[in-house]
């Protein structure tokens, strides 16, 4: 197997409702595994990226939003064996006693500091002990684990250089758009066919979507499309499919999406628009496959550079990116249109906030499709921002890296910004 295909496999995982809020269910309720009892309280510490994704998100299979109902959820009734689908088969019963541990006021939530780098400490204790799971650097990477103040599980750090930075570039990093572009184009279609599983599960979300009574933006964007869910606009009928899936991921719709680089959004956004023009245009299905793969490795060639959690919108930005780079490619761009599509966006919605998983994230979604189209179409009709301007690169490598910059570290202050709005709001 290709270590390309490798890592796209690992990184495509199912997540239910945001991946936030499902990271802070799985970290207690791996803690509440880890000791016996009646939960007595719960205490989270998050990163600032964590906190404001899941500051205001839909909880999956109820009507509640936020972290300490997550927390609550995750201490009665989720299974850390699903990972972050570990709300999935939570009873009504769990959900009421959810709400009386939530109004109880022993769920307390503190942010340690502003990164990127994911980080959750889960503290549970019960009228028997306490346990505590701490999680870092992606969303169910469990690096230590305690059981009444003595550790029994400790994962080795990851090296650093002497600037704080990884020692190893990631994998994504040694290749370039050129390669990338190759291995997408003749890698065998069958060590590839299980990205099909991305668009599946993702278009499942996006009919939840459609069905639902309380996604309004869906509802319109579906009149719009001429009350259909595939039109002869491929624009208009990407935007749908993508909307309805978010949307549906944002309010707590119980069904799950294909996450790439630890979010749902990210794979829907990165695989969506690609099957609706495939659909639209009638192009072949072994090449939406490859121009998904591409789609998806754009897209974490970008957020290695950025975060996983920043203050920019990474679905709009980095996932945006990656679908506009395989729009480019399942019609018929060559790598030179790829890397002119990547500059075009780059210039186009570089610096978009992310202001927490809510429902603001169909608004991004839509704003992402319509740039992707527009930056791919004037690839290929060889217009391109070349790299003079702004802060393109020299090659399409140094674009992306600077475009992660932007978020990590060049939106810091944002970060802090966005997150004492979000308070202020709730002291209101």
């Amino acid at each position: 197997m290709h270590e390309l295909t490798a890592l796209i496999k690992e990184d495509m995982k199912p997540a239910l409702g945001v991946t936030e809020p499902a990271a802070i269910a799985f970290a207690v309720a791996s803690a509440r595994r880890h000791t016996a009892g009646t939960v007595r309280s719960v205490a989270l510490e998050l990163n600032s990226g964590m906190y404001k994704n899941a500051f205001t998100c839909g909880i999956p299979g109820s009507g509640e939003t936020g972290i300490v109902h997550a927390a609550a959820l995750g201490a009665v009734g989720a299974d850390p064996d699903k990972g972050l689908e570990c709300l999935d088969g939570a009873a009504e019963k769990h959900e009421r006693q959810a709400k009386e541990l939530a109004a109880s006021g022993r769920i307390t939530v503190e942010m340690t500091d502003i990164t990127s780098r994911i980080f959750i400490k889960a503290s549970v204790t019960t009228d028997e002990g306490n346990a505590s799971v701490t999680i870092r650097g992606s969303h169910t990477n469990i690096v230590c684990i305690t059981e009444n103040g003595r550790t029994v599980f400790e994962k080795p750090a990851e090296p650093e250089s002497a600037d704080g930075t990884e020692a190893e570039p990631p994998l994504i990093h040694r290749y370039t758009v050129n390669e990338l572009y190759s291995y997408a184009m003749t890698i065998p279609k069958q060590e590839i066919f299980f990205v099909g599983n991305a668009i599946e599960m993702n278009l499942n979300l996006c009919k939840a979507g459609l069905l639902s009574l309380e996604t309004p933006y869906t509802h319109f964007l579906f009149k719009e499309n001429g009350d259909c869910f595939f039109s002869k606009d491929e624009r208009k009928t990407a935007a749908l499919l993508c909307a309805a899936a978010v949307e549906a991921r944002v309010l707590g719709i119980s069904v799950p999406a294909m996450s790439i680089t630890g979010s749902g959004a990210h794979g829907i956004i990165a695989s969506l628009p690609i099957y609706a023009s495939s659909v639209v245009c009638g192009y072949p299905a072994e090449l939406m496959i490859r121009a998904t793969a591409l789609s998806f490795l754009i897209c974490m060639y970008i957020k290695e550079y950025s975060g996983k959690l920043s203050s920019f919108c990474g679905c709009a930005i980095a996932a945006g990116t990656g679908a506009a780079c395989g729009l480019t490619l399942q019609c018929g761009g060559s790598a030179e249109a790829v890397a002119y599509t990547i500059n075009n966006m780059a210039s186009g919605i570089t610096g978009m906030i992310c202001d927490g998983g809510n429902h603001g994230c169909v608004m991004k979604a839509a704003a992402a499709i319509d740039a992707a189209y527009r930056a791919s179409a004037m690839a290929m009709g060889k217009v391109c921002i070349d790299g003079r301007h702004g802060i393109n690169g020299r090659m399409p490598e140094q674009t992306m890296r600077n475009m992660g910059l932007i978020a990590s570290p060049g939106m810091t202050g944002t970060e802090k910004t966005i997150i004492d709005i979000l308070e202020h709001k709730m002291g209101e």
